[in-house]
């Protein structure tokens, strides 16, 4: 049977690194797909420095459209990234009746509703286990091992940037400014992090993980997103004293009493016996709680050439598979069948989530400051948990005090934090952080 071809767009470190696993595994990815997989041609701008790398026998280019409008080409993969030329090639694929696989993130969580009709109405597949955790199979995990379950929530470490980082502050008592550069200077983070310190790429995946898992469109724009600019090494600090790790999660949860789904991206405390806690330096791991499967971890590499490679290659072999197979019976592109997605399901606002917290206050040391502080959470129908206070040095007239508290309303603890700060012997802006015990 003739081999499958294939155009890459984007040569950097993943199309690099998909050409690299495609040649030296096609013995294997032949038998697995069923056929051959060749890569026809590859589109980057420095010409000379693409066809060093792939050789005789691939078309280099450096207009996009030539792959898109090359009839020869079946299955267009877009590494490209970001919003804009990416997302008019993959809607010219689509038009021109081209399976796409891309790891773009971005594209799918701003666009994806447009994007998935698209490619449903012309009977084309858009593959993306690559944009979500590199090269941990999480896509094919929500979408087909688990398709027999009810998700109740997943919750991920799903950006390597920000754990490195946390792993470098708790490890070595370093600030985060001072982790951040050494992070620059590693690679791990870009000369302009905000993508990933601000929560953005971790919002992106969370919201295709979500729509997978409920079966609603992609929402991004309601995602509730809170990075780590801010976050104090004392924090770290304090959060290990009391048995927990701070973690950049991204968590969606079912809630049937609201009629909705939590969407949220924050620094989270979690319980240090809790594998996911012990989830270190740039790796990726993905927590799913299914009401047969019960609680299951997918862990591994998040980024890098050959990881992300590994997802875009299995793409291309199910693509292959499945390239004549009846296209109302593919796995769907979110899971769930176009016409049963789930737009009543509502992303519910922050003021609604349910969680605990630590706070960290930083007080006068006065008799009375801690029973003024207790009225006020006791006031919100808020229950402590645990109380950690600093001891002061001698001469110093301020503490810290750490409070762990209960289950409550995210509008309920807006509410005392308000009133809380408005203390005179509260001295400083009160560091708030989610905490989840992910049992």
């Amino acid at each position: 049977m003739k081999p499958i071809q294939v155009g890459l767009l984007g040569f950097g470190t993943v199309g690099g690194g998909t050409f690299q696993v495609l040649a030296r595994n096609q013995d294997d990815i032949s038998r697995r797909a069923g056929r051959g997989i060749e890569v026809r041609a590859v589109c980057r701008r420095d010409l000379a420095a693409a066809r060093a790398a792939v050789g005789e026998g691939v078309r280099v280019v450096a207009d996009p459209m030539a792959i898109v409008n090359d009839p020869e080409i079946d299955i267009v993969v877009e590494l490209i990234g970001g919003e804009g030329v990416a997302k008019d090639v993959v809607m010219a694929a689509i038009d021109a009746g081209k399976h796409v696989v891309t790891a773009n993130k971005a594209l799918l969580a701003v666009h994806g509703n447009e994007v998935f009709a698209a490619a449903h109405a012309k009977g084309v597949m858009v593959a993306f286990e690559a944009a979500v955790a590199g090269g941990i199979p999480i896509i094919k995990a929500l979408r087909e091992s688990l398709a027999g379950n009810r998700i109740e929530w997943v919750a991920g470490i799903i950006n390597g940037t920000t754990n490195f980082i946390l792993s470098e502050m708790r490890a070595k008592g370093l600030d985060f400014d001072s982790v951040l550069k050494e992070a620059q200077r590693l690679g791990y983070a870009e000369a302009d992090p905000s993508f990933d310190v601000d929560g953005i790429d971790a919002a992106h995946k969370l919201t295709l993980l979500a729509s997978i898992a409920f079966g609603v469109p992609v929402q991004f724009d309601k995602a509730h997103v809170e990075g780590l600019r801010g976050l104090s090494s004392l924090d770290i600090k304090y959060a290990e004293q009391l048995g927990y790790r701070i973690k950049l999660l991204g968590i969606t949860r079912r809630r049937d009493e609201l009629g909705g789904i939590e969407l949220r991206v924050h620094p989270t405390l979690i319980p240090t016996q809790r594998l996911i806690a012990n989830v270190e330096g740039a790796m990726n791991a993905v927590m799913v709680q299914a009401d047969a499967a019960g609680t299951t971890l997918y862990y591994g590499k998040g980024a890098g050439a050959e990881p992300t490679a590994s997802s875009v290659v299995a793409d291309l072999v199910d693509v292959t598979r499945l390239a004549t197979a009846d296209p109302d019976h593919r796995v769907p592109h979110l899971a769930f069948q176009p016409d049963r997605l789930d737009g009543s399901l509502r992303i519910l606002p922050m003021s609604g989530v349910r969680s605990s917290y630590y706070l960290r206050l930083r007080v006068a040391d006065e008799t009375g400051v801690l029973s003024r502080i207790t009225t006020i959470l006791a006031e919100n129908d808020i229950s402590i948990d645990a109380v950690l206070q600093r001891e002061s040095l001698e001469g110093e007239r301020q503490t810290d005090l750490i409070i762990l508290t209960h289950t409550t309303v995210e509008e309920k603890m807006d509410r005392a934090l308000e009133f809380m700060q408005s203390l005179p012997s509260v001295l400083a802006p009160i560091a708030r952080i989610r905490k989840e015990d992910l049992a």
